[in-house]
């Protein structure tokens, strides 16, 4: 294949625009090779040898469906020369547009002519010569095109008549006089007055009363309104003036008021006697003397009201725990200084008047109060309750500490509602102030064998000591390690005073104020732990002080959550292992432990507090539920406290799932059973499915319920006494049943949103139907109908709450074709065969805004790359400008540099030489 410059040398030869190309004898080829005198030939046919010469010019669009004999658009095209021909309208238009913007300041050329370029110089002279003739001739005429009272000018019409201003009345013979016509139609004194009518002294038109109000000048407009902002200044100084007048009035009457203010209560005196009818009658009665008005009584109340007193900032955490520790300190020298019999500090010359004030006065004294006795404003400011031994005693244990804050009370108030909501203090006021989830801990008895002991024994036995008093109760304690050293510590210490004690440990260690305080109060958490199982497992258990207790525990878990959670799960694998034993011993076995005790409750119970029981899975609240949950469906009944223990375990589970709602049905089977054992009679059948291997047994026929055995109503008796509860107790009995109908009714209410309502309490539903009211006592036949009655509408509504299964509801799928969709009358041009023509005119529509859109983002987005380019390009010359520029300083300095050198080398030169 030849080169490129032999293909251009030979197509320029057969053109005949080669140098070297002489044109063919005759006609016929001189013609072909004549581009001499014809310069557009000459241009299109370097053009056409162009084009062929350099293919990449020229994009050809394959067409999908190429059709003999069809044109179409768009199938060849020169992408350079249209960028090019783009680039250039856009310098054309975008670069003026550029340049001129934020410019406001644009002269336009109005000549006339001016931009037309088919008009000469002399035609254009011409046309602004008439031009400005005419405009001339509208200004003498006063700008109106024609003058209809000119006599020569032809009368022009509308409609047949005269447009002249002749005398529209002369035809109905009310024509004006000569006089009148001569005068014109408006009068003298409008002419003289507003067309300067010759001139005269303006007195004459004031002396003339029928002439109208004159127009004031100017200098008179302005001297009224000085004159009237004259006036207003006085009136203003005249009402400043009257009221200083009215103050001074006011300020030699305060000394009467002030009198009246501070002078002393007058005597009281006994009450104005009634009126007599004489002095009602007369005009001049005032009513009873001696009574004060209003005023009088409002404005003593303003004296002697205490003024407001700027308050100290608000102190952080730290310091506040920091002044209540100093506060607990100070008050526990100040009470060994008195046992001592030492005056108390600083009590010399600097406080002796003092002193002597407040004994004159009668004011008690250390000496006439108990040892630690704390006024009530100074103990509220540190959290150490009202008083320690005198009336708040009683609101101290119950209260909790103030330093857990009002979110905590609020929090402990929420669960005593969930508590007496639950029923669990049906049995127990443990955990008052507690939440209504769970308090548990195990009984660990010598008498165990193989079973642990949850609760802790002293490492030594000590001789009892009386309690002591409160007014002894120190104000400072070291922080325990071990349980030996706390009961050490609360050796004297009676039972109330033991949260106070608490309180005071926390106080002084708290974690802000040491390093090592927190890891201390984290051991101390766990040595309350086990003191609460101590007090639980006593003969006579001090439930209020495990109440008073719980608060702090749940603030020592929050502070130091893992060593807590450590100490619980400890507690619950033991009691684990205790029950496994006992199961394996054999759970009929009198001896075995396989019922929960007041510790083991105690335990469970606080660890619903102190732990979420409503996440799906928690190390401790799940841990908690399952041990529950295997004690009511794997340990066996054998008396009526194990019937009580596992009815305390119900309620436990009912405060656990108050918020998780979740379904427990080891619950309904023990509530089932425990109604079917205490029932007076034994059912013929057992309705539903769920396991009661005690229910007909005839080892536990001695604790059904005998109506003719004497029984009260319903009580709510405390925990201790209904876990040792003996099984010939009718009462009871009768105590238990009342209590297993109140938690089914609750379940039920709990539950109601639960799909397999139905299945899980028509069991429940049908013993309640089977047991006879007659049969009963008279105690227990009104909650046996409530509790049926509720059941019964429960299970109906659930019941007709149900709705059959369907199949999902969705739109039905065709059947897929696979046969091809002709055209019949099929058009490469046609675009849509809608039969629809406005669906059709709309759908071409839309397509025509969505092609015109896609231009229109198209041609912006090439102005902008237009834009920026020149935008780059002129930025790329100022920095070239400004090299240039710095370069050529440089040389500059750096000339001038080498010259000042060049002069010193040739100085220090001329020195040696001299020198020399």
């Amino acid at each position: 294949m030849p080169s490129q410059l032999t293909q251009l040398k030979t197509q320029l030869a057969a053109q005949g625009l080669s140098r070297t190309s002489q044109p063919k004898q005759g006609g016929k080829g001189k013609n072909k090779r004549s581009f001499e005198g014809d310069k557009d030939r000459r241009k299109k046919a370097l053009a056409d040898i162009h084009e062929r010469l350099n293919p990449f010019d020229v994009q050809v669009q394959r067409l999908k469906h190429d059709v003999g004999g069809r044109k179409v658009k768009g199938v060849t095209g020169k992408p350079a020369q249209s960028r090019q021909a783009g680039i250039e309208q856009r310098k054309a238009t975008l670069l003026p547009a550029l340049a001129n913007r934020g410019k406001s300041s644009t002269f336009t050329d109005r000549r006339f002519g001016e931009a037309d370029p088919t008009l000469d110089d002399d035609e254009r002279m011409l046309e602004r010569y008439t031009r400005e003739k005419q405009a001339a001739g509208r200004r003498a005429r006063g700008g109106a095109a024609f003058n209809l009272e000119d006599e020569d000018s032809e009368a022009l019409t509308h409609y047949g008549q005269k447009l002249a201003l002749d005398d529209d009345f002369a035809a109905e013979g009310l024509a004006l006089s000569d006089d009148e016509e001569d005068k014109g139609t408006i009068e003298a004194g409008v002419v003289k007055r507003g067309h300067f009518g010759g001139f005269e002294d303006e007195q004459e038109d004031e002396d003339d009363p029928d002439a109208p109000p004159r127009k004031k000048t100017k200098a008179e407009v302005m001297a009224e309104v000085i004159a009237k902002s004259k006036e207003h200044k006085f009136l203003r100084q005249q009402q400043a003036e009257d009221d200083a007048a009215a103050r001074e009035e006011l300020d030699e009457q305060l000394d009467d008021i002030r009198d009246l203010l501070f002078t002393a209560a007058p005597p009281r005196t006994l009450p104005p006697s009634e009126p007599t009818a004489d002095a009602l009658r007369n005009p001049n009665y005032k009513g009873p003397s001696g009574e004060s008005s209003s005023y009088d009584t409002f404005v003593r109340e303003l004296a002697f009201e205490r003024r407001a007193k700027p308050q100290d900032r608000l102190k952080s955490e730290a310091e506040l725990a920091l002044a209540a520790r100093e506060e607990l300190e100070a008050k526990e020298a100040a009470r060994l200084r008195r046992m001592r019999g030492e005056e108390e500090a600083g009590g010399g010359k600097g406080k002796g008047w003092k002193a002597r004030r407040e004994r004159a006065s009668g004011k008690p004294e250390g000496d006439d109060l108990e040892d630690d006795f704390v006024e009530e404003e100074r103990a509220e400011d540190f959290g150490l309750g009202i008083g320690l031994g005198v009336e708040g005693q009683e609101e101290q244990e119950e209260g909790g500490e103030e330093d857990e804050g009002e979110d905590e009370d609020e929090e402990e108030e929420d669960e005593d509602g969930d508590g007496d909501e639950d029923g669990f203090e049906a049995f127990s006021d443990i955990g008052s102030d507690a939440g209504g989830e769970s308090a548990p801990s195990d009984v660990g008895s010598p008498s165990g064998g193989a079973h642990a002991s949850l609760a802790p024994s002293a490492a030594k036995s000590k001789k009892a000591k009386a309690p002591a008093a409160s007014a002894t109760l120190p104000f400072t304690f070291p922080c325990p390690a071990t349980h030996d050293e706390l009961l050490e510590i609360l050796d004297g210490v009676r039972e109330e005073d033991v949260p106070v004690v608490v309180q005071r440990i926390r106080v002084l260690y708290h974690p802000q104020l040491g390093e090592d305080n927190k890891e201390k109060l984290a051991t101390f958490n766990t040595v309350l732990l086990d003191h609460v199982l101590h007090l639980s497992s006593q003969p006579t258990p001090a439930l209020s002080t495990l109440s008073a207790l719980t608060p702090h525990i749940y603030a020592l878990s929050s502070l130091a959550p893992l060593r807590a959670a450590g100490a619980f799960q400890d507690k619950l694998t033991l009691m684990q292992r205790n029950l496994a034993r006992g199961l394996a011993r054999g759970a009929l076995d009198a001896e075995s432990r396989t019922w929960p005790a007041l510790p083991e409750l105690a335990l469970l119970r606080l660890a619903g507090v102190v732990w979420s029981t409503s996440d799906l899975s928690h190390p401790i609240g799940a841990a908690a539920e399952l041990l529950m949950g295997q004690y009511l469906a794997q340990a066996r009944l054998r008396s009526l406290a194990d019937l009580a223990s596992g009815l305390v375990l119900c309620s436990l589970f009912l405060q656990y799932e108050a918020l998780s709602k979740r379904f427990v049905p080891e619950t309904l089977n023990f509530i089932a059973n425990a109604l079917l054992i205490l029932a007076p009679s034994a059912p013929s059948s057992l309705p539903g499915v769920f396991p009661a291997p005690d229910a007909s047994s005839a080892r536990l026929a001695h604790l059904r319920i005998d109506p003719s055995a004497p029984a009260g109503a319903p009580r709510t008796p405390p925990l201790p006494e209904i876990l040792d509860v003996e099984d010939d107790d009718a009462q009871a009995r009768v105590d238990l049943f009342d209590k297993a109908l109140r938690l089914l009714a609750k379940f039920a209410q709990l539950w109601t949103g639960l799909d397999a309502f139905v299945e899980a309490f028509v069991p429940a539903c049908e013993i309640l139907k089977d047991l006879k009211e007659e049969a009963l006592p008279e105690a227990l036949r009104k909650p046996l109908v409530s509790t049926r009655d509720q059941l019964s509408r429960q299970l109906k509504f659930s019941v007709g709450a149900r709705r059959p299964l369907a199949l999902q509801a969705h739109k039905p799928i065709p059947i897929a074709t696979f046969v091809p969709k002709f055209e019949e009358r099929y058009s490469a041009d046609r675009h849509s065969y809608d039969p629809d023509r406005e669906r059709a005119a709309d759908a071409k529509l839309r397509a025509q805004y969505k092609r015109e859109r896609k231009g229109a983002i198209r041609e912006l987005r090439k102005d902008a790359r237009f834009l920026a380019g020149v935008q780059q390009k002129k930025r790329v010359e100022e920095l070239e400008k400004y090299e240039a520029k710095m370069r050529r300083k440089e040389g500059l300095i750096t000339q001038e540099r080498s010259e000042e050198k060049r002069e010193e080398k040739e100085k220090a030169r001329a020195k040696r030489r001299a020198g020399k």
